[in-house]
């Protein structure tokens, strides 16, 4: 069977948002902007499910 590589890349793409929106927290928590830090966690928890399905996804169709 070939291997789809469509997963690896979005799981990568998810993975640098959650490094970008990670850092982009701790910077608005650093200069006290504690509204943007909390909508930068939510994003961040929202894109662990976004993953979970992605990477459930890729594991099926290579099995």
């Amino acid at each position: 069977m070939k291997r789809s590589y469509v997963p690896v890349v979005l799981l990568l793409a998810i993975l640098m948002l959650n490094i970008i929106f990670t850092q982009y927290m701790v910077h608005q928590y650093f200069y006290e902007k504690y509204t943007n830090t909390i909508i930068a966690a939510v994003i961040n928890i929202i894109l662990f499910p976004i993953a979970l399905i992605i990477y459930k996804k890729g594991v099926k169709v290579n099995d």
